[in-house]
């Protein structure tokens, strides 16, 4: 007896949630998951297109741009870079009242530009802006708060890996979906510093201006060591958007560029530091890709069994405000970037989702932010929040609750941001606009 599209859905759903919550890993989870549906829509014969379905999901040029960007960020890591940026902002923002705690968010964020990941961003600079805080007095809570909520701002300001999947996923320029992060990524960056600032006044958490003080001369010579970095940042942004590469390409170019600048300058001539590099990029970008051909694989099982085609009859006919909508749909991702990472959801959803977007009126574009930012409060939400583990492995000693409290305000800060951009949409569609033209 064949099952309904609906019991065939919580039959499936209900599969994957089984599996996950035994702790296996989520390529394997979303693939097992997938074969079982495919087997109960098409019989044994499904096993005839298992692989050339998986394989022919990441068959895509645009995806080479992303064991580049890893790499990037790989490079980067592994390197005193996190320590060099975040101690040039502190001798730039030492007199400030909670300096120390913007200057870590500051950080972040350059560094966020660096890598385009979280997980890297929140652990490069957690090493060095943690024991500082806690060490200058700063409570726990806003310490690691601070670079938890930080660090998330790796999948929003380019280059980044999730823009990256989406633009892939949802056929849309990744280019643009750049472009769309940079406004919105400056402006949680601005919110996230001026609730720092405005929390330590309020606390009087004035310790930075209390402790060491530098000299002109001894911020300027902090400046050296960032400068290239930045300048490679910029360059990747020109080769990207001057016409001059493809975004494979300049990711490649920003790769080789990024290498070259962190052996010269840390002098990693040894094999050792080089290997581990490409070993750390090797092991994430496999780990993406698989996730990436197991949820095509999950997408084909769902399609197959009418699920998909459902759920999009069943929201496209609801008789509801566009921005009810909108709200549904953000708490359908605000829950799932609570058990999933960011990569699985984009995959999983946005081939669903795009086509009910546009078909609202919203701009695809915006949208991908909405997406990321309900993919960055995933991130240090429990249970599955990847920063907050980040950050417990960094302060073992600061408990998980306190973390959890001071994270909270950023969430707050980031759903203030969601409606700031529902209500000016422009904040993230006006530079690809002004740069790349209208749609």
């Amino acid at each position: 007896m064949s099952l309904s599209p609906t019991s065939s859905g919580l039959l499936v759903i209900g599969l994957l949630f089984v599996l996950l919550a035994t702790g296996m890993p989520i390529a394997f989870a979303l693939g097992l998951t997938a074969i079982g549906g495919l087997l109960m829509a098409n019989g044994i014969g499904v096993f005839e297109v298992l692989a050339e379905t998986m394989f022919a999901g990441i068959a895509n040029l645009a995806y080479v741009s992303i064991p580049m960007f890893v790499l990037m960020g790989a490079a980067v890591a592994a390197t005193p870079a996190g320590r060099d940026l975040y101690e040039a902002l502190d001798r730039w923002l030492n007199r400030v009242p909670g300096g120390l705690v913007i200057s870590n968010l500051g950080a972040c964020a350059i560094f966020a530009g660096m890598t385009g990941s979280s997980p890297a961003t929140c652990a490069a600079i957690g090493k060095m802006g943690i024991p500082e805080m806690l060490k200058r007095g700063y409570p726990a809570t806003v310490a690691t708060g601070s670079i938890c909520a930080g660090g998330t701002l790796g999948i929003l300001i380019p280059p980044s890996v999730t823009m990256i999947v989406y633009g892939i996923a949802t056929e849309t320029s990744i280019g643009r979906l750049f472009l769309a992060g940079v406004m919105p990524g400056l402006m949680l960056t601005a919110m996230f510093m001026a609730w720092a600032l405005y929390d330590c006044r309020r606390k009087n958490f004035d310790f930075g201006t209390r402790s060491n003080r530098f000299t002109f001369g001894q911020k300027l010579a902090a400046l050296p060591k960032v400068t290239p970095f930045l300048i490679i940042i910029l360059g990747t942004l020109y080769v990207l958007y001057g016409g001059v590469a493809t975004p494979s390409e300049a990711a490649g170019a920003g790769a080789f560029l990024t290498l070259g600048v962190v052996i010269v300058m840390y002098r990693l001539f040894q094999p050792k530091p080089i290997f581990e590099i490409f070993s750390s990029t090797l092991r994430e970008s496999v780990m993406i890709m698989m996730i990436m051909a197991s949820a095509e694989l999950f997408a084909f099982a769902l399609s197959s069994l009418f699920i998909t085609q459902t759920v999009a009859g069943v929201i496209a006919g609801l008789d509801v405000n566009r921005w009810v909508l909108m709200a549904l749909i953000n708490l359908f991702l605000l829950v799932a970037g609570m058990f999933l990472p960011p990569v699985a959801i984009i995959v999983m959803s946005a081939p669903l989702l795009y086509p009910i977007i546009v078909s609202s009126g919203f701009d695809p574009y915006w949208f991908a932010v909405i997406l990321t930012i309900n993919m960055e409060i995933g991130l240090i939400t429990p249970p599955v929040g990847l920063n907050l583990f980040v950050v417990k492995a960094i302060a073992p000693q600061v408990p998980a609750q306190q973390v959890l409290s001071g994270s909270l305000p950023y969430v707050l800060l980031m759903l203030l941001g969601i409606v700031i951009l529902s209500i000016f949409p422009g904040i993230a569609t006006w530079l690809p606009t002004y740069v790349m033209g209208p749609l």
